[in-house]
């Protein structure tokens, strides 16, 4: 089936591919650094308050410029602003490698807010679109779960090779962590090649050039408003994107706390960061896990339970690990909190998806992740105050008890979604394993 200007309609298990070696590319570099990203400033001479506030650069940029980026994608196309982040995220990454101070921290954070305001939403939402031209309508879910899944994978895996890197530093003339970084930023190359060579879409420019560029972009506004409107009519999307200002809080606990408690329960940044990669990789693995957990559960109690659940559990873990007192405890409760992240999230995203459409997906998923990004800029600052003049475990523990309220979010499309199955009077048109 061929489209205009030669472009060719995926089949959604050709799409479906794409997704997950794109998934791959894009988080097998993260997971290399995510457990060292704190560990990295704190070693550069940051203090504990100061690493999170530069970290909140990110949130800032993020929340500053998600929605003029997902009208444009949504306008524009998927493909050119995938590309444009993958450029902007090696120099987020250069950046980081070479920064040594508060600022120059600031700096490579700026950048990858950037980055991530770019990034977020356009390929889930060219996958989507993909499988509706064949399946109008279609639940994503268990696509989403596979997603998920790799996403774990990938993070694992990177987490094993950065690992093995800190433990091997093989470059005396540099700290064991700056190995792991560098290589981050190669594997950010390789995930842009990648970008440009298997991601195509239907050109949305005609022959008239940068004049129908300039068009598209000057409907993005438009997009926009029509996105906020939507959040402003719509009760289910709206307490849905309000669920993200819970969820990013009690995310501090496991990804911003837990390398520091862990430093001060081992004695230094290096040695946390030999014991964290291997934890980061399983803690990665029990989250494919969860996230494969939750398609199949999704399928036996619904969507919005299941995301009711996650989030649940998600924020009993982070209050867990608060209250663990050694090395041993605070490992075991960080995995069971990662194995409930990765279940909440494809079943988040898919209720997303059922409140949007083609025109303004990108949009939706940029609002949900504007609120994350603003309450993870909000909330690491203040709880690394808060652990600053208490303890981290406090600080650990009071992010999990704020993302309780998550689960209060999805009431709203919990009851949307009885009400879609009430009123179906014949079964959907695809099969469950289809999805």
């Amino acid at each position: 089936m061929r489209e205009a200007k030669g472009a060719t309609h995926l089949s959604p298990e050709a799409a479906r591919r794409v997704l997950l070696l794109l998934t791959l590319t894009r988080w097998l570099p993260i997971g290399l650094v995510v457990s060292l990203h704190v560990l990295w400033m704190l070693e550069r001479g940051l203090t504990l308050t100061q690493a999170l506030a530069a970290s909140a650069v990110t949130g800032v940029c993020i929340f500053v410029l998600e929605l003029p980026t997902s009208g444009i994608a949504d306008a524009l196309g998927r493909r050119p602003l995938l590309i444009v982040a993958g450029i902007v995220n090696i120099l987020a990454a250069l950046s980081f490698l070479l920064a040594h101070s508060l600022a120059t921290f600031a700096l490579a954070a700026a950048l990858l807010g950037i980055f991530r305001a770019l990034d977020s939403g356009p390929l889930e939402a060219w996958f989507v679109d993909t499988v509706h031209q064949s399946r109008p309508g279609a639940d994503v879910d268990q696509d989403l779960s596979r997603m998920g899944t790799t996403m774990g994978l990938a993070m694992g895996t990177g987490a094993v090779a950065s690992s093995a890197l800190v433990a091997w530093h093989p470059i005396a003339g540099h700290s064991a962590l700056w190995l792991p970084i560098l290589v981050f930023v190669g594997l950010n190359v390789v995930h842009l090649v990648a970008v440009l060579l298997l991601l195509h879409e239907p050109a949305r420019l005609d022959q008239r050039g940068f004049a129908a560029a300039r068009a598209s972009v000057a409907g993005a506004p438009g997009v926009v408003r029509s996105g906020l409107r939507l959040l402003r009519e719509n009760r289910v999307l709206r307490y849905l994107v309000l669920v993200e200002l819970f969820w990013s809080t009690s995310m501090v606990s496991f990804e911003a706390l837990m390398p520091a408690r862990m430093a001060e329960l081992v004695g230094g940044e290096a040695r946390a960061a030999v014991v964290i990669g291997p934890v980061a990789a399983v803690a990665w693995l029990v989250f494919a896990l969860g996230a494969k957990a939750s398609g199949w559960m999704s399928l036996r109690i619904g969507v919005a339970r299941t995301a009711i659940v996650g989030r649940i559990l998600t924020s009993l873990g982070a209050i867990s690990m608060g209250l663990a007192f050694g090395p041993v405890a605070l490992i075991a409760t960080h995995l069971l909190t990662y194995s409930m992240h990765g279940f909440g999230g494809p079943v988040y995203n898919a209720l997303l998806h059922r409140e949007a459409h083609a025109g303004n997906r990108a949009t939706v998923l940029s609002m949900a992740s504007m609120v994350a990004s603003a309450a993870f800029a909000a909330a690491g600052p203040l709880l690394g105050l808060l652990a600053d003049h208490t303890s981290l475990q406090i600080g650990m523990a009071v992010a999990g008890v704020i993302g309780l309220g998550g689960a209060w979010c999805v009431l709203p499309a919990l009851r949307a979604e009885r009400e879609r199955a009430a009123g179906r009077a014949t079964p959907a048109p695809f099969a469950p394993g289809s999805r």
